[in-house]
């Protein structure tokens, strides 16, 4: 079946379909990461994306339950891919993409020249597009794409945060995750506020010796509080993080209340909005698991896995308590950071990556390590 992506700026892609069928809209971008395509699909970050992977051969290891980032299944809008496998081979393989993309109403898109795509995105930015089987006009397909709404000002935190509270039992699977370090047998109460929580960075958080609650993004601070956490973590997530006032006011107080405050990805870019520090959209944002980030500090790279839209920008730090701790050796931009005299610290990639290397895993044992601070053993 035929299918196309056209782009606002007038730029049209003839493909072929793969999966469901019928129209959606999104921001188009680039993902850099070799493997762990399904990972990337079901990622709660990619709410109004339509993700462009950079593999050329996407689906040949199937589907599984287990490597799903959301218990709701794909989040993506659409997914484009140089060529869709139609032959998976894995032991762990329970579906093929196509009959999961099925079954989930997820449109795909193959046949087109992604290293093209991905070169244009590069040098215009990411870019609002419709990816249809059902309008095949070229020009009402590009008028579409213009009209649809931006990713700036957009709140999609709300499409995909839990809608009540609940308790986070699983771990990380000892068979595939690295040991965490432990800090004796009592665990340590974490409130886990979720503006689209990735599963793997809750299965850390259990493995480092957390009894995790997780929490609706629209929570308050006095409702995070009356849990009585000894930590509070701030999840991942799509969007803006400038049209979450509600988030950044909860943040702001939970911070005031000096209880230890780990944020990562959305949630980082929150914490800095809480301080005064301010946020920007960056040309086409970081999308991958190969992001060298260096510690300022000590001057160790790590190789980190990626997904935002957005930064906290570092010239508004000043005056906010806070300060650098990492930046991204591609581009420049703030990585991570810390107040200086709060227990509160964040960074912009994820340290669960999923998929991606384990560089970074150290930063749960950093969380725990404030929380046991705080409660002096």
């Amino acid at each position: 079946m035929l299918a196309k992506l056209a782009l606002e700026d007038g730029t049209v892609f003839p493909g072929r379909a793969y999966g469901a069928s019928g129209e959606e809209t999104g921001e188009v971008v680039f993902n850099t990461t070799m493997g762990g395509y399904q990972e990337v699909l079901t990622d709660p970050s990619y709410r109004g994306q339509i993700v462009v992977m950079t593999c050329p051969h996407i689906g040949n290891v199937g589907v599984n339950a287990a490597d799903a980032e959301s218990e709701r299944g794909p989040q993506a809008e659409g997914f484009v891919a140089r060529e869709f496998s139609r032959v998976r081979s894995n032991f762990r393989s329970e579906e093929d993409l196509e009959a999961y993309f099925r079954r989930h109403g997820v449109l795909g898109l193959e046949g087109i020249d992604t290293r093209a795509l991905t070169r244009h995105l590069r040098v215009v930015g990411s870019l609002i597009g419709v990816l249809s089987t059902q309008e095949l006009d070229d020009q009402r397909l590009v008028e579409k794409a213009r009209r649809a709404p931006r990713m700036e000002g957009s709140d999609f935190v709300r499409e995909v945060t839990c809608r009540e509270a609940r308790d986070w039992t699983q771990g990380p699977d000892a068979t595939w995750a690295p040991a965490l370090r432990r800090r004796g047998d009592v665990p340590y109460r974490v409130a886990a506020v979720d503006y689209g929580v990735k599963s793997s960075l809750l299965r850390f958080l259990v493995g480092s010796g957390c009894q995790v609650r997780v929490f609706p993004a629209t929570a308050t601070a006095d409702e995070l509080l009356a849990s009585q956490p000894e930590g509070v973590f701030l999840s991942n997530g799509p969007g803006d993080p400038a049209a979450l006032p509600y988030a950044v006011e909860a943040t702001r107080k939970v911070v005031e209340r000096r209880v230890p405050v780990f944020g990562v990805c959305l949630g980082h870019q929150i914490l800095g909005l809480a301080l005064g520090a301010r946020t920007y959209k960056l040309k086409f944002g970081h999308h991958g698991g190969n992001h060298p980030v260096q510690d300022v500090r000590t001057g160790r790279v790590a190789i980190t896995a990626q997904n935002h839209g957005f930064a906290v920008d570092a010239e508004t730090l000043a005056g906010t308590g806070l300060e650098m701790t990492h930046r991204n050796l591609n581009d420049g931009t703030l990585e991570g950071m810390r107040h200086a005299s709060l227990p509160a610290f964040s960074v912009q990639y994820h340290p669960e990556a999923s998929p991606g290397p384990h560089d970074s895993l150290g930063l749960f044992e950093h969380f725990v390590d404030e929380m046991q601070a705080r409660r002096g053993v």
